[in-house]
Parts: structure tokens; sequence; C-alpha cells
């Protein structure tokens, strides 16, 4: 259990210190959710 809690905020600072604001996480999910769009879109033709 402490492993994972350790693990999840590993995780969590990697992932807000990439970003650095609300803004930016924000864009990167825009982003990724255009990028599964695309897929979803292409695999349909």
């Amino acid at each position: 259990m402490k492993t994972t809690l350790i693990l999840a905020a590993s995780g969590a600072a990697l992932l807000l210190a990439g970003c650095n604001t609300t803004a930016g996480a924000g864009r990167d999910l825009q982003s990724a959710g255009k990028a599964i769009t695309k897929t979803s879109e292409d695999a349909k033709k």
C-alpha cells in the first residue's frame, strides 16, 4: 500500500512538473483528445 502511494505521488509530481500550470495541463489533455479522435476517425474509414 505504501509503495503504491509513493509511486502515485511520484507520477503526479512528474506530470505536474511537465505542465507547470493548469492551462498547460488542459492543452496537454486537449492534444491527447484530438489524437484519439483522429485515430478513431481513421479506423472508421
